[in-house]
């Protein structure tokens, strides 16, 4: 069952997004506005257990479907050109700001892909300030063999719109069965990647690590640590990087990528809540 407002959101350029809005309790304001940015071959009607939750915390949430995924325009897993998804996610903050009551904060809360996403946009500074990012086991470093390496380097350039699998492994997204049915036989979600949008990501990952040095953003970093899908080294690299007096880093030692979607998340969603009330205005506060 949804709970979400289904839209399409037209992008500077033209393309067509797929974008979702959960209504929000009755209260005076949203504590902040929460922006979700979905992962790999998925769509953000996944994150709907998650926006709920976030509702009923008091806050605002709004996702859509990056390009070439979900119900938004382009090939699946296609890139229409290389800063594509990173002009998209700043459309989106744009407009989620008009939107937005004055004064409300803006949190980013990006999945794997978009976890990488939002980073790159905040190192970029791409965009009027953010208030808080939330990285849920973002793809800062690829599991790739010398073959995928090889081809990494030559296929962007002379075929970047081929269509490849995208490696994605059902089985390691969560321990809890009824999640991986589902993604498997979800119609939205597709196991594509084109070479230039595989390109983006290795290129990203390390962009924001250079980066990191300098973050200060404030950001919630959580990842898995038995994740079989991108290299946890990627998110531990830059732990130790970034400034530690705007950075809360969790790692999940027995859990697969998909964090919010495992079958023991009571310590994940525990971790959000404590970090999302020692930065913004009490839910009680506002309904007291």
């Amino acid at each position: 069952m949804s709970d979400y407002r289904l839209s399409t959101f037209t992008a500077s350029d033209g393309e067509n997004l797929a974008l979702y809005d959960w209504p929000l309790p009755a209260l005076p304001t949203p504590r902040a506005a929460v922006l979700l940015v979905h992962g790999l071959g998925e769509h953000a009607g996944r994150y709907n257990p998650l926006a709920q939750w976030l509702t009923h915390e008091g806050f605002a949430v709004r996702g859509y479907d990056q390009y070439g995924h979900g119900h938004s325009n382009g090939a699946r897993g296609g890139l229409s050109h290389p800063t594509r998804l990173l002009d998209d996610l700043q459309d989106m903050v744009d407009a989620t700001r008009q939107r937005m009551p004055a004064g409300t904060p803006l949190v980013l809360l990006g999945h794997s892909l978009g976890g990488l996403v939002a980073s790159r946009l905040v190192a970029e500074h791409r965009v009027a300030a953010i208030d808080a990012l939330v990285l849920s086991s973002p793809a800062f470093a690829l599991r790739l063999n010398r073959l995928q390496q090889a081809l990494l380097a030559v296929l962007p350039r002379w075929a970047p719109h081929l269509s490849l699998g995208n490696g994605v492994q059902p089985g390691y997204l969560s321990h809890d069965p009824n999640v991986v049915r589902d993604y498997r036989t979800d119609s939205l979600v597709h196991g594509r990647i084109s070479p230039r949008l595989a390109r983006f990501v290795a290129d990203s990952g390390p962009q924001v690590l250079r980066a990191a040095h300098r973050w200060s953003c404030p950001t919630l970093l959580m990842y898995a640590g038995q994740d079989h899908l991108v290299d946890a080294s990627g998110s531990q690299a830059f732990a130790a990087q970034a400034s530690a007096p705007h950075l809360t880093v969790q790692a999940f030692d027995t859990l697969y990528h998909e964090l919010f979607n495992e079958r023991d998340n009571a310590a994940v969603f525990a971790c959000l809540k404590n970090w999302l009330d020692a930065r913004f205005a009490n839910f009680a506060a506002q309904t007291g």
